[in-house]
């Protein structure tokens, strides 16, 4: 049987049998060239650009010209630049200042834009997709929001507004809560430009709030503010708000009045990042609050006393079923059943094992008091002495009766030193006296009042007697 053979010879269009994705490039080549010399003879030459400078010199030329000139398949997509962002930021940001029911904006945003950009085309409903684009994709950060923002509005009225809102804030609060709740009314066809405006809103009203209600509130009655984590989303909240500051602290007129702006700032991020505000007022001191570790001996000694008291009753006949319950699982794990003939030897020596518990956890408490007196007296005496000495004096009780007249305080002291009084002497007084015969009496001191003025001149003022 003969076997056919056919020799394989190159393929057409060029193609070598190379497989992948350059297989068939030669016949995709000249496809290409035939379609570019049919669409080179219908169409005019472009010019041929021979000299390096004259090449750079036609790149180099006006941006926006070459982004708005159409290619040869269609217009071509406009570049926005940085500069052009902010300019329709800001467009958006009068407009929508001028305004108060955000509904007409896109018109006034569209001529605003037109005066900032003169060299551009562009149509009304392409401004505000750029816009909501914007907003959307966060090119700019919230403080950069917040200062075009601020350059968009007239600065003449936002300074005159400050003036008259932030000093007066505690005199018309209902004013100031009538233009935080009031509606925004939002456009259809804006849905996401608003999406961080309206959160600036919030953060602003936020901020107002929190100001209003720190000026009417007492000092002592102030929250206490807990410790907030340094994340991103906190910084850009502290961001956010630092530009909102500016007004409230210019119109400040005093120190305390910056110091509440400062804390209801502080209390407003509090509340936008969601951390528990305490609401029962700031603590006077810490010295009355009890420690942790012994608030938890506390509570092992209470349970202590409950368990007692549970198996006492059970031990003299109680057989409620919470009695039995808690009977049951103290000694749980322990092989002992409750009606073993012993149960109440078992009973006795678990009550007596609880009760030396409960007097070893009662002396770990004094001991750890003591020691942690000792150490805040030592802490204490190298910080500030007079601190420490003004703590360790005893209070002076006054009594509530009639005061004692001289002549019977005299007549007291008199029976107590005047009088002589028979003392039983031992054997061993006369053993001391004895060997004391021969010791030399010191001579009488005299203190005059120049000795003692000597002695506490160099000593702080607040050791000095009746200080």
């Amino acid at each position: 049987m003969d076997k056919k053979i056919v020799r394989k010879g190159p393929l057409s269009g060029g193609r070598r049998g190379a497989s992948g994705a350059g297989a068939g490039r030669g016949s995709m080549r000249a496809a290409s060239r035939a379609r570019g010399a049919a669409r080179s003879s219908s169409s005019p030459s472009r010019p041929r650009i021979h000299h390096p400078h004259q090449k750079a010199f036609l790149s180099a030329g006006s941006s926006r010209t070459q982004q708005a000139a159409p290619a040869a398949g269609g217009a071509r997509r406009m570049r926005w630049s940085q500069a052009m962002n902010a300019n329709a930021l800001r467009a958006y940001f009068r407009a929508k200042g001028e305004e108060t029911g955000c509904l007409a904006y896109r018109a006034r945003m569209h001529r605003l834009f037109a005066e900032l950009e003169p060299s551009l085309t562009v149509t009304e409903q392409n401004l505000a997709d750029r816009v909501r684009y914007i907003l959307r994709s966060n090119i700019f950060d919230v403080a950069e929001l917040e200062r075009l923002r601020r350059e968009a509005v007239p600065s003449s009225d936002e300074n005159a507004t400050a003036e008259d809102a932030a000093p007066q804030m505690v005199e018309q609060p209902a004013n100031v809560d009538a233009a935080v709740n009031t509606p925004v009314v939002v456009d259809s066809n804006d849905d996401g430009t608003v999406a961080q405006e309206l959160e600036l809103e919030h953060m602003r009203s936020t901020l107002e709030e929190a100001i209003v209600e720190t000026r009417c509130t007492p000092l002592e009655n102030r929250p206490r503010l807990p410790r907030i984590a340094l994340s991103k989303r906190n910084r850009a909240v502290v961001r956010a708000l630092n530009p909102m500051l500016v007004t409230y602290l210019e119109a400040s007129r005093d120190l305390c009045e910056t110091d509440s702006i400062l804390f209801g700032a502080a209390l407003a991020v509090c509340r936008i990042i969601g951390a528990k505000v305490s609401t029962a007022g700031r603590a006077t001191g810490h010295s009355s609050a009890i420690p942790a570790w012994r608030r938890r001996i506390e509570e092992r000694i209470a349970k202590a006393r409950a368990l007692i008291g549970r198996l006492i009753c059970f031990r003299s006949g109680n057989n409620r079923p919470r009695i039995v319950r808690t009977v049951r699982m103290a000694f749980a794990g322990t092989n002992v059943s409750l009606s073993q003939p012993d149960i109440t030897q078992k009973l006795t020596e678990s009550i007596d094992d609880l009760k030396q518990r409960i007097a070893a956890w009662g002396k770990r408490i004094r001991r750890y008091t003591e020691r942690s007196t000792r150490f805040n007296q030592n802490r204490l005496f190298q910080s500030d002495q007079k601190r420490l000495y003004e703590s360790l004096e005893r209070p002076m009780v006054s009594g509530t009766g009639p005061a004692p007249n001289q002549a019977d305080t005299v007549a007291f002291w008199r029976g107590l030193w005047s009088e002589p009084v028979n003392h039983s002497e031992g054997p061993w007084t006369e053993v001391v006296a004895s060997q004391c015969a021969g010791i030399t009496p010191m001579d009488p001191v005299i203190i005059t009042p120049d000795d003692v003025a000597e002695a506490v001149r160099r000593a702080p003022n607040w050791k000095k007697s009746g200080a």
